[in-house]
């Protein structure tokens, strides 16, 4: 069931249950491919990602803003389209996806330091576990893996706040990023 453009609401999609070890869809959310819905997406991710204390969701907040607006920027769902967003609970962390109308372009990381713009693509590559597009006729899907914080505990040494593979969540980031 998919929610009617630019409501701003998620859809009645399953919630995985504390300790699942499989697969859910959290959340989607569709919304017009206007500068305006970029904060409904932030929202959406927000609320979806609320319950997942294990998931940095100020990191995923900022990377799925800067997929939103670069669909609104560079593709045709900017043009009167729509852009959708998915979120997919993993057992190893989480999965978004945001899916466009299509381009001519492909989705290129740009790594010109000092440049004015295009820098959404480099913190997706910086601040994502994994990440990567799909490409069909009807569109251009970018996704991004954000892996669950590790668990401290006396038994795996890790220090409070990393991520697992030794990353530290996006929180504690930010002066470097400024």
């Amino acid at each position: 069931m998919d929610v009617p453009a630019g409501s701003g609401q998620q859809s009645a999609r399953s919630r995985r249950a504390p300790g699942d070890r499989r697969s859910a869809v959290l959340g989607s959310l569709t919304v017009p491919g206007s500068p305006r819905y970029v904060s409904s997406a932030r929202a959406f991710i927000t609320r979806t990602l609320s319950g997942l204390p294990e998931i940095d969701s100020d990191a995923a907040t900022l990377l799925t803003s800067e997929l939103v607006t670069n669909a609104i920027q560079h593709t045709k769902s900017g043009d009167g389209g729509e852009v959708i967003v998915d979120v997919i609970g993993l057992p190893d962390g989480v999965l978004v996806e945001v899916t466009d109308q299509g381009s001519r372009a492909t989705p290129e990381v740009k790594s010109a330091r000092y440049a004015a713009e295009g820098h959404g693509l480099y913190l997706v590559q910086q601040l994502a576990g994994r990440w990567g597009f799909l490409r069909d006729r009807a569109g251009t899907t970018v996704w991004f893996h954000l892996p669950a914080t590790a668990q401290r505990g006396p038994d795996n040494g890790d220090e409070p706040g990393t991520e697992a593979g030794g990353a530290p969540p996006l929180r504690h980031l930010r002066p470097a990023l400024r």
